[in-house]
């Protein structure tokens, strides 16, 4: 019976330390790309433009989603309480204006209904759409 052969053997060890570095750098990563992301929350389907430009004053983001809920800023309001939730960011020297995005599938009179409210209130409106 030969015992010292046993005690000669080799462990096998795997090393995780790069790994951990690895896991750590793809988290920061992620987590900066999350944030850069566009945080307009609300999901639509935008009808596609060939002339897209992208609009850097102050803006108001407005949105009608394809089941008729209307969000000024992500916040939730009333169609009959449109105009007051976007007077409420008007301000006299502001150069303010109103970008609508506005899902394929909703009918044309509920984005007219958006365009009287900033004419009434005498905002610069754009209308939304992807790139083709």
């Amino acid at each position: 019976m030969n015992l010292s052969n046993r005690k000669k053997r080799i462990a096998a060890e795997v090393q995780t330390s790069a790994m951990n570095d690895i896991m750590f750098f793809l988290l920061l990563f992620f987590l900066i790309a999350s944030t850069i992301t566009n945080p307009n929350v609300i999901k639509l389907t935008l009808p596609k433009s060939s002339t897209s430009q992208s609009e850097s004053k102050k803006t108001i983001n407005v949105s009608i989603t394809s089941d008729l809920k209307y969000y000024v800023d992500k916040k939730q309001v009333n169609a009959d309480d449109l105009q007051a939730a976007i007077s409420a960011f008007k301000t006299p020297d502001a150069d303010l204006s109103i970008v609508l995005y506005v899902d394929k599938t909703v009918a044309i009179q509920n984005a007219v209904q958006v365009m009287d409210v900033a004419q009434k209130l005498n905002i610069k409106l754009v209308l939304a759409t992807e790139p083709k």
